[in-house]
């Protein structure tokens, strides 16, 4: 079936829909090779068309195993060409039979890159994926319909569940959480206690953890008001260690601010420079606000990373507390593991409490 992408500012791009049918969401775009698995089913794209800038996406199928979530989140993908005939002995299917399975509506034969040009030119915006013989009233009726903001509620677990091992006990707030982020932690041997986003303080310190993590996930972090005012009252009980999501909430429960970036930063080779040993690593990152740098000048916490590409910051610690975060996510999935080592330091944060 011919298809079209429709954005905001009445950009049109035509190609073939497969799977699904209308659909509306933010159209943003990943620069990844690989990892498009990971990427379908990463809660922080909730919401979210997805544009791969990699020109042949599906040649290596698809395996259960990549999954990062209980299913995919994305509004819609578009690629320019989608491979048919995958060739990988992990290979357990078409990532085309996996998109229809799952409906996401799928555009190919897609010039890509325009699509991403047109973004980083004007900005992110809503988009509209829908067959070229949609009718105009059709159309009209889809515009009208506005985008959710409760992204995180739609992406947390909705009960508590455990990951024992015989380490530091750490409670994990799943703001959409990726299962290589559990993974990464818990094989270092802490015991985990995932609790849904809208769990409070003191349900949160009844697990007497030795550590809170705040996870990944979707949307404007000033729109998760109610894990803001949880982190805030966490802040000097324990050692806080946030990612992505995480790192824009703890800024904000410690009094800093957020801004939407221009088109946002999403894919697999993002250099960040640690300003503690200068070393430059290779990130893999999927976010479109970042902490304003303004706002947490005169607080009481240090930049300890940036992005090499804009400057954004990238991570801080508290100069008092027991807390840090990063905005990129160390344990890849898909992407480089340069950043794994901060798993280790959250280790040892935990044990200078101890």
């Amino acid at each position: 079936m011919r298809g079209k992408l429709v954005l905001e500012d009445g950009s049109c791009f035509y190609g073939q829909l497969i799977a699904g049918a209308c659909s509306t969401g933010e159209v943003v775009f990943n620069t990844g090779m690989t990892g498009y698995q990971e990427i379908l089913t990463d809660p922080s794209y909730c919401g979210q068309i997805v544009t791969m800038t990699y020109p042949l996406i599906g040649n290596y199928g698809v395996n259960a195993g990549f999954d990062q979530s209980r299913k995919p989140f994305v509004k819609g993908y578009i690629v320019s060409e989608i491979c048919d005939k995958p060739s990988n002995w992990q290979s357990e299917d078409t990532l085309v039979n996996y998109l229809k399975k799952h409906e996401i509506p799928c555009l190919c034969g897609v010039d890509t890159r325009a699509i991403a040009k047109r973004i980083r030119s004007a900005g992110t915006m809503r988009g509209w994926i829908m067959p070229d013989s949609t009718a105009q009233q059709a159309l009209d009726q889809l515009l009208t319909v506005p985008l959710d903001n409760q992204q995180v509620k739609a992406v947390t677990t909705d009960c508590v569940y455990k990951m024992p091992n015989t380490g530091y006990k750490v409670v994990v707030m799943d703001f959409g959480i990726k299962q290589n982020i559990l993974h990464s932690l818990h094989k270092t041997g802490c015991e985990l206690i995932i609790v849904p986003a809208q769990t409070d303080a003191a349900t949160i310190m009844s697990y007497q953890p030795d550590g809170i993590f705040l996870s990944n996930g979707p949307g404007d972090p000033q729109d998760v008001q109610y894990a803001i005012e949880t982190i805030r009252e966490l802040l000097d009980k324990k050692p806080i260690f946030g990612i992505c999501l995480g790192h824009q909430l703890l800024a904000l429960a410690m009094g800093g601010q957020t801004y939407k970036l221009k088109f946002g930063h999403r894919g697999s080779n993002h250099p960040v420079k640690d300003l503690t040993s200068g070393r430059v690593y290779i990130t893999s990152q999927n976010h479109g606000y970042a902490v304003d740098e303004d706002s947490i000048n005169n607080m009481d916490v240090i930049v300890t990373h940036r992005a090499v590409n804009d400057g954004t910051i990238e991570g801080f610690k508290h100069k008092q507390l027991p807390a840090f975060s990063v905005q990129y996510h160390p344990e890849a999935a898909p992407g480089p593991d340069d950043s794994a080592y901060l798993f280790t330091e959250f280790i040892s944060l935990m044990a200078e409490e101890d």
